[in-house]
C-alpha cells in the first residue's frame, strides 16, 4: 500500500471534503457502504444532469477493442451517457410510467414500441448461472512481479518489475447465485492476468487438493454435492446424504473432505484466504529448461476463519458478508494483498517428488519439503462498476496459458481444459465471449475467427484463412523468437489404451492423516464438530457408519469422537495407519498478522462519554482499522463538539460483524428494548444494560473476540458472566487499552477461550 494508514487517509480526505465544496470520493468518516458518489437531496431531482461518475473505489474493464487494441477512451465511454432517458436506439422518451393506451381506461396498443422493448429486455436480463461457482464476487487489481521466477519461466508478466492488470473472482462451489457467502464449502480463487502476451488464467481454489483425481468424475461429485434433485434441498451445503454417500464410497475424496471439514471451509474473509492452483504446471525458461511447479497465493493478512456458529448466524443476518467485506475494504483503502509463490520440482520422467505423485490432484507437497518461493505481489485496488458486466460475465479457462507456462498430464486438468469452453457457450450465448469487455485481452488479436452470436469486432479483409495471398498473407505464423506459445515437446508414454490410474493414486489416507496430525487441539475439535454436524444431518445410518469407517483410516481418535456425537460405535481401521510427519504450515493458529480493514465495534449511548468515543474512534482509524459506532438509536452522538455518527443500533448490531468490541461506559436500554419490537430484547431484564448489549457481549466472548471497556464496563462484563481477568478481556481508564486490544486482535482470536478436550 502506498499509505501507511490508508483507512485513516481516506477518512481525513472525506473530512476535508465535507468542510468544503469538494465531492465526497470515499467512505464517509472511514466507514464504507455509501451507495452513490454524492448524497441525495430530499426531493426528487428534476433538473437534467449527466450520469454521475462512479465512486472512487470503482473501476471497469480496460478500454481495449474487441481485438485487444488500446482505444485510449475513458471508461465512461463504455457507460450510459446523456441526461435524458432514451430507448436502446437512442430515441428520447417522455414517459416510462404508462403504457400507450386507447384512452386512460382503454386497452394497451400493440404499437407501443417502448413497452415492447422495455419488457423484452427485462424478460431476458438473466443468463444461466454457473453450474458451479455461481455465487461469487470480484475486484480489479494489479500484479507486480519480483522477477524471482525468471530463472524458471520466460513468461513476460513474471519478469522483474513487470506490472500486469488483473481481475480476481472469489466464489463458493455448491450454492446458487442467491445462496449465502458463509456456508461450509470450497472457495474458488480465480485470477485473470491481462498480460502483454495474452490472457493467463490461474483458476484455483482455497483448498490445495481436489475431491477427484480424474475429470470424468467431476459430474459425479457435483451431482452428489448439489441439492437433492427431487426436492431441491439442501441449498449450498454438503450436510446431506447424497454427498456423504459419494465421498464415503469414493475415498480419494477423503483429503479434500477433511480440509472442507476444517476451519478452511468457513473463511473469515476472502482477504484472509489462501489460494492454490491445485494442479502441477510446467514452466519453461528462455533456455528451454522445464520445471514443474505448484502455484500458491499467500494473503498478507494471514489465513483466518469463522467459528461455525458465526457462519450460521451470518448466513441469516448478512448472507452477503464476504462480498461486503471485500468491497468495503477496498472502498476504505485497506487494499487486500497476496503474494504469489511457487513450489518447484525437477521435471523428471516419473513426475514424482519425495514419493508424492505430482500429477495427483488429491495430494499436496508439504511446504517443509518444498518451500513456497514468493514471485510477485497481487493488490486488489478497485471494485467493479457493474456487477453483471464484470463479475457475472467474466469467463475463466484453465487452458488460457501464455509462453513460459504449460499444462501437464494431470487427468483432472485435462478435463478442465475441455470443460471450461463448453460452459461459456451456454452461459454467454456463443463463441464470442472473449470480446466481452471484462474478458478482452490486452494483446493484439488476429485470429481469423468470424461471425457468430454477439460478434462485436468489425473485421476487415477478405481472406480469413491460411495460406492466403489476397490479404497479403496476413496473419503470419510466429516463431518462438516472436513470442509464440509453443507446447513443451515432452515425451509421451506409450502403452495400451486403458481406463486406469497409476498405482500411486491409490493412497487415499496418508495425506489426510498428515493434515489431521498437523492441526492444533482447537482445530481438531472444530473438525470433529464439523463431521458430527454434517453426518447428523444425514438420514441413512449406512452412510454415517460407512463414513466412520473412512475416518478410522485417518485417525482412531477422530473416528471415536465423531462416533460419540452420532451415538454409533467406532469401527476399527481397515488399513494400517501410516506414520507421517506433521506439516506445521497447515495450521492457521500460532502466528500474528496485520490488521488492515478489521472492524471494531464501539458500543455506547448518547448519555455516556462521547469524547471517549471520539478518542477510541480516532485510535482505531490511526491503526488502519474500521470503527463502527453502536448506540441505542441511529443519528449522531454529542451535542457539543464534533458529532459522532452512529452506524449500528442495538437492534441491527450482531457480534459476528465485528473483530473486537470496545464498551465506552455501560449503555442504557434503548426505547425499543421490548420483545414485541425486537425479539432479541425479550431476554430477561437486567438492571445493568440493554439485554441486546449483553447478548452482543456474550456472543463475542463465546466466539473468542477481544473485548475492552472502561467507565464501569466491568459491571457490564460481570452481568454477562464474564470475569475481568478472563483471557482477552481488558478494562482500562479511557482508551489506553487500545495497544493491548490490537495485540490480541493480531492473533485473530483469543484462542485460550477454546479449551480442547484432547
Amino acid at each position: 500500500m502506498s499509505e501507511k494508514n490508508p483507512v485513516k487517509a481516506v477518512a481525513d480526505k472525506i473530512a476535508d471534503a465535507l468542510h468544503g465544496d469538494a465531492p465526497t470520493d470515499g467512505p464517509e468518516g472511514g466507514v464504507p457502504g455509501k451507495p452513490a458518489p454524492v448524497s441525495p437531496q430530499l426531493v426528487e431531482p428534476t433538473q437534467p444532469v449527466e450520469p454521475l461518475p462512479p465512486k472512487a473505489d470503482q473501476s471497469g474493464p480496460e478500454t481495449v477493442s474487441p481485438t485487444g487494441q488500446p482505444t485510449g477512451a475513458d471508461q465512461a465511454r463504455m457507460a450510459q451517457s446523456g441526461a435524458y432517458l432514451t430507448t436502446a436506439q437512442g430515441v428520447r422518451v417522455h414517459d416510462s410510467d404508462h403504457s400507450l393506451k386507447a384512452g386512460p381506461r382503454g386497452p394497451v396498443l400493440l404499437q407501443d414500441h417502448h413497452l415492447r422493448e422495455k419488457i423484452m429486455h427485462f424478460d431476458h436480463e438473466r443468463i444461466p448461472e454457473r453450474v458451479v461457482h455461481a455465487r461469487g464476487s470480484a475486484a480489479h487489481g494489479v500484479f507486480q512481479s519480483y522477477g524471482t521466477a525468471q530463472a524458471v519461466t520466460k513468461a513476460a508478466f513474471l519478469a522483474r518489475d513487470a506490472e500486469t492488470p488483473v481481475f480476481v473472482r472469489f466464489s463458493t462451489v455448491l450454492g446458487s447465485r442467491g445462496s449465502a457467502d458463509t456456508v461450509r464449502d470450497t472457495r474458488g480463487f480465480a485470477t485473470k492476468f491481462y498480460t502483454e502476451e495474452g490472457v493467463f488464467d490461474l483458476v484455483g481454489n482455497n483448498i490445495p487438493v481436489f475431491f477427484i483425481q480424474d475429470a470424468i468424475k467431476f459430474p459425479d461429485i457435483i451431482h452428489a454435492g448439489k441439492p437433492h434433485p427431487d426436492r431441491e434441498i439442501p441449498q449450498a451445503q454438503s450436510a446431506h446424504d447424497t454427498f456423504w454417500d459419494f465421498v464415503s464410497l469414493h475415498t480419494e475424496a477423503t483429503h479434500h473432505t477433511l480440509w472442507n471439514m476444517s476451519d478452511r471451509g468457513i473463511p473469515r474473509s476472502y482477504r484472509m484466504m489462501e489460494g492454490f492452483g491445485v494442479h502441477t504446471f510446467r514452466l519453461v525458461n528462455a533456455q528451454g529448461v522445464t520445471t514443474l511447479v505448484k502455484f500458491h497465493w499467500k494473503p498478507k493478512l494471514g489465513v483466518h476463519s469463522l467459528v461455525w456458529e458465526e457462519a450460521q448466524i451470518l448466513a441469516g443476518v448478512d448472507p452477503d458478508f464476504h462480498r461486503r467485506d471485500l468491497f468495503d475494504a477496498i472502498e476504505c483503502g485497506a487494499f487486500p494483498q497476496w503474494e504469489l509463490g511457487i513450489q518447484t520440482f525437477p521435471d523428471t520422467d516419473d513426475q514424482m517428488f519425495e514419493g508424492i505423485d505430482l500429477l495427483d490432484s488429491t495430494k499436496i507437497v508439504p511446504e517443509e519439503l518444498a518451500p513456497v518461493q514468493p514471485i510477485g505481489l497481487l493488490t486488489l485496488n478497485a471494485n467493479p462498476s457493474n456487477f453483471f458486466a464484470e463479475v457475472e460475465q467474466v469467463a475463466f479457462h484453465t487452458g488460457h496459458l501464455v509462453p513460459g507456462i504449460d499444462a501437464t498430464d494431470d487427468p483432472l486438468l485435462a478435463g478442465r481444459n475441455f470443460s471450461y469452453l463448453d460452459t461459456q457457450l451456454t452461459r454467454l450465448g456463443g463463441p464470442n465471449f472473449p470480446q466481452l469487455p471484462i474478458n478482452r485481452t490486452h494483446a493484439p488479436v488476429n485470429d481469423m475467427q468470424r461471425d457468430g452470436m454477439h460478434q462485436t469486432a468489425v473485421h476487415r479483409g477478405v481472406a480469413p484463412y491460411k495460406p492466403n495471398s489476397l490479404d497479403g498473407g496476413c496473419p503470419f505464423f510466429a516463431g518462438a523468437d516472436a513470442g509464440a506459445f509453443i507446447e513443451v515437446p515432452v515425451e509421451v508414454p506409450a502403452g495400451r489404451k486403458v481406463r486406469e490410474a497409476p498405482a500411486s493414486y491409490s493412497d487415499h489416507f496418508s495425506q489426510p492423516r498428515m493434515f489431521w496430525l498437523s492441526m492444533t487441539p482447537v482445530e481438531r475439535e472444530h473438525i470433529i464438530a464439523a463431521y458430527t454436524f454434517e453426518l447428523a444431518k444425514c438420514y441413512e445410518q449406512a452412510v454415517k457408519e460407512r463414513t466412520l469407517g473412512v475416518l478410522a483410516n485417518i485417525d482412531p481418535e477422530l473416528c471415536a469422537q465423531v462416533a460419540v456425537g452420532l451415538g454409533l460405535p467406532a469401527p476399527a481401521a481397515t488399513e494400517p495407519l501410516v506414520d507421517v510427519r506433521p506439516s506445521p504450515a497447515l495450521s492457521q493458529i500460532g502466528r500474528t498478522w496485520p490488521l488492515d480493514g478489521r472492524v471494531i465495534g464501539i458500543v455506547t449511548d448518547q448519555a455516556l462519554d462521547v469524547a471517549g468515543v471520539r478518542e477510541v474512534r480516532e485510535a482505531v482509524l490511526d491503526a488502519g482499522l474500521v470503527p463502527l459506532v453502536v448506540a441505542p438509536a441511529g443519528g449522531v452522538l454529542g451535542a457539543d463538539g464534533e458529532p459522532v455518527t452512529v452506524q449500528r443500533t442495538f437492534a441491527t448490531a450482531r457480534s459476528v460483524e465485528f473483530d473486537a468490541l470496545v464498551f465506552v461506559g455501560v449503555p442504557g436500554a434503548g426505547a425499543d428494548a421490548y420483545g414485541a419490537r425486537d425479539a432479541k430484547a425479550g431476554a430477561p431484564r437486567s438492571p445493568v444494560s440493554d439485554p441486546r448489549v449483553l447478548a452482543l457481549l456474550t456472543e463475542a466472548y463465546q466466539h473468542g473476540k477481544a473485548l475492552a471497556g472502561w467507565g464501569g464496563a466491568e459491571a457490564l462484563f460481570e452481568a454477562a458472566g464474564i470475569s475481568v481477568g478472563d483471557p482477552g478481556v481488558i478494562v482500562t481508564d479511557g482508551g489506553r487499552g487500545m495497544p493491548q486490544l490490537l495485540e490480541l486482535l493480531s492473533a485473530h482470536r483469543v484462542w485460550e477461550r477454546f479449551p480442547a478436550a484432547m
